[in-house]
């Protein structure tokens, strides 16, 4: 039995809280919902952030800094010992066969072998990126590392826009 079962157990074993039967209850009359006001209207629910008009705190602290997560290129690590285990002597390794294999399941932008493990079969690894062990590696094995090129960045029209002239001139 794990952490999380007991709390779910105890929660299934609470009985419901019933309210509106009754004064005797402790829990009739305005059933728990105070007098009169937005809360003991039906279908009320407010924002949680919502303050009571006041200035919520969300809009109250500064935001500073850069998060460049949306900007950063999404790289998965794969590690020479995984390519010892999916991989036969002299076969090649493509971001492809990383795929096909199983090995890297996510979407990626770039594939970076990583040195964790031994590697005894000679294979032919193209990434775009290795570390230096896993580089080495590779080629005391016998094998090849051969680095792909990698997305060529969008660049803006440096010029910035021109208003071409389209006015033609009458003969």
């Amino acid at each position: 039995m794990n952490i999380n079962e007991v709390n779910a157990q105890a929660q299934a074993s609470r009985k419901a809280r019933r309210v509106g039967r009754g004064t005797g209850s402790g829990r009739g009359k305005t059933s728990q919902r105070g007098h009169k006001g937005q809360g003991s209207r039906s279908g009320s629910s407010m924002n949680p952030v919502f303050e009571g008009g006041q200035m919520p705190l969300v809009r109250r602290v500064p935001k500073r800094g850069f998060n460049n997560k949306t900007f950063a290129d999404a790289i998965v690590g794969v590690n020479v010992l995984d390519l010892e285990n999916c991989f036969g002597a002299g076969e090649e390794v493509t971001p492809e066969t990383l795929k096909s294999k199983g090995i890297v399941k996510k979407v990626f932008d770039k594939i970076k072998i990583l040195g964790n493990g031994e590697l005894k079969k000679s294979l032919n690894v193209s990434a775009h990126a290795f570390s230096a062990t896993a580089q080495k590696k590779i080629e005391a094995a016998g094998g090849k590392a051969v680095l792909l090129p990698e997305k060529k960045p969008v660049v803006k029209n440096k010029m910035g826009t021109r208003k071409k002239n389209f006015l033609v001139k009458a003969k």
